[in-house]
């Protein structure tokens, strides 16, 4: 089985996430999609994190009508920072009868090659890249590299950290969530 690792803080997960999962659970060969919930990037603050545990709950939430999208605690027991060479390691380790492949937007791999040990995931791993609008060009070291898979999923410009925002300052952004995330967030007055 192959399965598409999704990785990210997801505070919170909302419909862009959502639609560019389902939309490459449906058109790429990869089997699952997970989301991948991290602790703490090592490129964030974990000051405007919501808990571990709350927003696996919200990816949950999001994730359960979907039979191929998958919530995934997996980094919650491993050293943090957490970083995606250790975790891809620690998921062959304990699943080695999956393949396993990253999805990340292109905004992500213009900046791939700052990645801890980026060359070994990419000898291992199969990574599927979804459009963003963002400034800089890919480094010309991935053009055509046999590896990296456009998808040409739907771009999304929505931002965990606008929906947070606008939480706080009293909108209603309840189209940009999931229904069942919509309900949680308002129950438990996050982000206000």
């Amino acid at each position: 089985m192959k399965i598409g690792l999704y990785f990210g803080t997801f505070n919170p997960i909302h419909i862009g996430h959502l639609t560019i999962a389902n939309h490459i659970a449906e058109h790429s060969d990869l089997d699952q999609i997970w989301f991948v919930v991290t602790p703490l990037s090592p490129f964030k603050k974990k000051s405007s994190l919501l808990d571990n545990r709350q927003r696996f709950e919200m990816v949950y939430r999001a994730t359960k009508d979907y039979d191929k999208l998958r919530p995934c605690d997996i980094e919650f027991g491993l050293k943090q920072p957490n970083y995606t060479i250790d975790t891809l390691t620690y998921l062959l380790e304990k699943h080695p009868e999956y393949e396993f492949a990253l999805i990340m937007g292109e905004d992500n791999l213009k900046g791939f090659h700052k990645w801890k040990n980026y060359e070994l995931i990419l000898e291992n791993h199969h990574i599927y890249i979804y459009p963003r609008i963002s400034e800089g060009n890919v480094e010309t070291r991935f053009d055509g590299h046999p590896k990296i898979h456009y998808v040409k999923a739907p771009i999304m410009e929505i931002s965990s950290t606008f929906i947070r925002s606008s939480i706080k300052a009293g909108k209603n952004i309840r189209p940009l969530l999931p229904e069942h995330v919509w309900e949680y967030v308002d129950e438990m007055n996050f982000y206000k």
